[in-house]
């Protein structure tokens, strides 16, 4: 029970990953605030912690709404107290996020930046206060293995997040705060899973790419998010860390 009596707040927590942290992080004894554009998958989720015995809270609100996120801590801290951990989960990603790098796509590119790049800095910034009253915390950014691997205009978000993880960490350091970012492969996610199932070849695609031959799992992102989030971790920050199987392989 690593996370007794602490909070953590997982926003795009109402599916895939997001959910599969709630469950992991309420397993560890955690509070748990789930931050959703989809209220009723968040209140789902929360029902479903809440049968995993811990505490939970469900807030609709969009990462790119300022006062929104705001409100959302403040709904956190009368609930429970206060916040300890923040997980920079929403994000647009597969399909929605391939864009062409072209003038007529422009209002897409600002959105997209809007939600994974801007969005993680407005939740953290919100919830740095509140962590720094509790004398410190931990912030997790998803980034994405597409950050070192040409991804296109998700892969361009996702580097420019890998930048504000090691600034965050730098700036928030004084207050007792690490932030470090996950860069997943591709994970088992419903929404991948249906991604690649559509996509004819491309499992083995990926797999011919990876250095472990199987393809990544959820919980394999949630023990890692459990390990930078744990006194285990006392010692790491600014460092995005790489769960791809091995598909990024730099030489430093």
């Amino acid at each position: 029970m690593r996370f007794e009596d602490r909070t953590i707040v997982i926003t795009g927590g109402g599916a895939g990953i997001g959910r599969r942290y709630a469950h992991r992080f309420a397993g560890e004894g955690a509070n748990v605030v789930i931050a959703d554009l989809d209220g009723a998958a968040g209140e789902r989720v929360a029902s479903e912690v809440a049968e995993l015995g811990s505490a939970a809270l469900s807030c609709e609100m969009d990462v790119t709404d300022d006062d929104a996120v705001v409100s959302m801590t403040e709904r956190a801290v009368e609930r429970f107290g206060g916040i300890d951990i923040l997980v920079n989960n929403a994000g647009i990603h597969l399909q929605h996020a391939q864009l062409p790098f072209a003038v007529e796509a422009l209002t897409e590119w600002r959105t997209l930046l809007d939600v994974n790049l801007l969005g993680p800095l407005a939740c953290a910034a919100a919830c740095r206060p509140h962590m720094a009253a509790r004398g410190g915390g931990s912030i997790i950014n998803h980034s994405s293995m597409a950050a070192y691997m040409g991804g296109g205009a998700y892969g361009v978000s996702k580097l420019a997040l890998n930048a504000l993880t090691v600034n965050l960490a730098t700036e928030f350091g004084p207050d007792g705060i690490r932030v470090n970012g996950i860069a997943p492969g591709f994970a088992d996610s419903e929404a991948a899973m249906e991604f690649m199932s559509e996509r004819a070849g491309m499992e083995d695609w990926l797999l011919n790419g990876q250095v472990i031959k199987r393809l990544g799992r959820m919980d394999d992102l949630a023990d890692m998010a459990l390990f930078l989030c744990s006194e285990e971790a006392s010692f790491v920050t600014g460092q995005t860390i790489l769960v791809d199987g091995g598909s990024v392989k730099k030489p430093y």
